[in-house]
């Protein structure tokens, strides 16, 4: 079926200068990796972040891969995860040997608290992971203080949330890692992929580099002939003690340049979403078996705009919009209700926020790109249905 109003489908627009500079970077970059566009991205970066060090790559999940290498996992270790994400905030900690215990999460916020975590910590728990989803800050403050008692690592999985805050601060910056992803849909992106990793300790830092990019590294010492005994050294990075496997994560010099100029209005994109949610929710407020999640300020950069169904008519809302062309979607089923978590032993899980919001929650086609006629007969259709099932 084709929809008037889709819910995927292109979600960016670029300004001339941003389309001259791919187009620059396709003449002028040399190499087409690890290189000038790189670096000036990732210092650009670390400059809005007000951060010391982030690394560019290919996606978020490889991020994540990163995240759960370093994390370095003993047999038996345990990490707490949402139940209420996408897959790729798990999996990768599974791949090194973690145990998953599933975290509930806040009803009206959707996201993981201090108090939902808090009851998943045992003597086993080494790491936490905080996923700020829809764009929504989760209260990192007290998540930081929480870890801190319990000497736990964190990462903050802020894929959804670029240019979200809390009390001054970005979400990304308060844990051991800050995970963000420039996917097609995402606020901004770097032409379909592409992400970037936050890490505190310097020591971590040095290492990433070898982690993304094979091992390639320098010889320790001078060669009487360039050309001998290679082109670079290979090694496996250590972290105290313990060797690391390189990986292939590197993101190309266009989507670098690309994401570095997209860095100059992020603020702006945020801003123009959270006007844009507000409106549709201040709207629809008359309709009170339509929860919204409203948040005027730049704690929530509203990615997505979800509401949940307080009256079980769900399924039903969603059908009619269906055959009024506009394209509603339900998300991230409770990860311990898929086949594949189940299979490996992951299937039980205490979350009931997490079961009552996905089994009533509706998300609505929100992209940046949605011109304003659009986005008025969205909400205009909304209410037409809305009066129809009262």
């Amino acid at each position: 079926m084709k929809y008037k109003i889709p819910f995927s489908g292109r979600a960016h627009s670029f300004t001339k200068e941003e389309q001259d500079t791919v187009i620059e970077v396709m003449q002028k970059a040399n190499p087409l990796t690890q290189g000038v566009y790189q670096e000036s991205f990732q210092k650009k970066f670390c400059n809005f972040m007000d951060v010391d060090y982030a690394f560019a790559l290919n996606n978020a999940t490889s991020a994540l891969e990163l995240c759960a290498q370093l994390c370095q996992f003993n047999l038996g270790d345990e990490v707490i995860i949402p139940s209420h994400t996408y897959t790729a905030s798990a999996y990768p900690f599974l791949k090194k040997g973690a145990k998953i215990i599933w975290s509930d999460i806040d009803l009206e916020t959707r996201v993981v608290t201090a108090k939902t975590i808090e009851s998943c910590i045992t003597s086993k728990t080494k790491a936490i992971v905080v996923v700020h989803l829809y764009g929504y800050c989760a209260d990192m403050p007290k998540i930081m203080q929480l870890a801190k008692r319990h000497n736990l690592l964190v990462i903050e999985d802020s894929a959804q949330a670029i240019g979200a805050k809390i009390k001054g601060k970005m979400a990304g910056t308060f844990g051991d890692f800050g995970v963000f992803s420039f996917h097609s849909h995402k606020n901004i992106t770097t032409l379909g992929e592409g992400g970037m990793l936050i890490v505190k300790d310097e020591k971590i830092a040095s290492i990433v580099p070898l982690l993304r990019h094979h091992g390639h590294c320098d010889f320790s010492y001078d060669r009487k002939n360039y050309w001998l005994p290679a082109m670079g050294n290979l090694d496996f990075p250590e972290l105290y003690g313990n060797k690391l496997w390189p990986n292939n994560f590197c993101l190309g010099e266009v989507e670098c340049a690309l994401g570095e100029k997209l860095l100059e209005r992020v603020e702006l994109i945020n801003a123009d979403k959270r006007k844009r949610a507000l409106q549709f929710i201040d709207e629809l407020k008359e309709f009170t078996e339509l929860e919204f999640h409203r948040v005027d300020s730049t704690r929530h950069n509203y990615h997505l705009l979800v509401a949940r169904f307080i009256d079980k008519k769900r399924d039903t809302f969603i059908e009619k919009m269906s055959k009024k062309g506009v394209q509603c979607v339900v998300q991230y089923y409770p990860l311990n209700r898929y086949d594949f978590y189940r299979k490996a032993g992951y299937g039980d899980a205490k979350c009931p926020s997490a079961d009552n919001f996905y089994d009533n929650m509706v998300s609505f086609p929100f992209s940046h790109i949605m011109d304003n006629q659009t986005f008025e007969d969205m909400i205009d259709i909304t209410k037409t249905v809305l009066s129809e099932l009262a």
